[in-house]
């Protein structure tokens, strides 16, 4: 009997501790699970960005015409006449002998010399002049530059006065002239005069 007891008691005891083992090992299970499940979970998003290359838009090429070649003008000025109506006529210059004023005198040097025009363009005949039949004659006055050029035209006297000014004086400034030279350097002259006379030809 006493065998009996003790055997029980026993069983009781090694089914106690099991019993007690058995709570504090759920008890440890069920905390880790409250403590996985209340943590926020760790997610680490990856944002993927495409770098998109900048794409210059293709723009139609315009085949590029070259640029016209510049026109070409020739260094003397045209000697034809204009062509008038009312009838023909051929200017008469006359170069004026009173002395011009000389802007620089130095000696005799090898290559001086005097100016000398190269060329002289046709006034155009005033179209009220023609159909009136008027004639007359314009003294011009005028300085040659260093490069043969006229610069400061002016009317100095004319006859009748204000009716051949302009023709003149627009004719004068496209002159041209060998300048004057001394001591072997181009100098300008002022005071130049021409006479221009304006006639009519007569109708055969």
């Amino acid at each position: 009997m006493q065998d009996v007891l003790e055997r029980y008691g026993v069983a009781i005891v090694v089914g106690s501790a099991v019993t007690v083992g058995l709570l504090y090992l759920m008890q440890a299970v069920v905390s880790t699970d409250q403590v996985a499940l209340n943590k926020a979970p760790d997610i680490r998003t990856m944002e993927i960005v495409r770098l998109l290359e900048d794409v210059e838009p293709i723009k139609k090429r315009q085949k590029e015409m070259p640029p016209p070649p510049p026109e070409e003008f020739p260094d003397l000025p045209e000697r034809v006449l204009d062509p008038i109506e009312g009838g023909e006529w051929s200017p008469i210059f006359e170069e004026v002998t009173t002395a011009p004023e000389r802007t620089d005198i130095g000696g005799e040097f090898v290559g001086d010399g005097e100016y000398l025009p190269i060329v002289k363009v046709n006034p155009k005949y005033p179209r009220q002049a023609t159909q009136r039949g008027i004639e007359g004659w314009v003294i011009v006055q005028f300085t040659v530059t260093e490069r043969g050029s006229v610069v400061d035209a002016f009317v100095h006297s004319s006859d009748p006065p204000g009716i051949f000014d302009r023709a003149a004086v627009n004719a004068a400034m496209k002159f041209k002239y060998k300048p004057r030279v001394v001591d072997g350097k181009p100098i300008r002259v002022s005071g130049v005069k021409n006479r221009i006379v304006f006639e009519l030809e007569d109708e055969l």
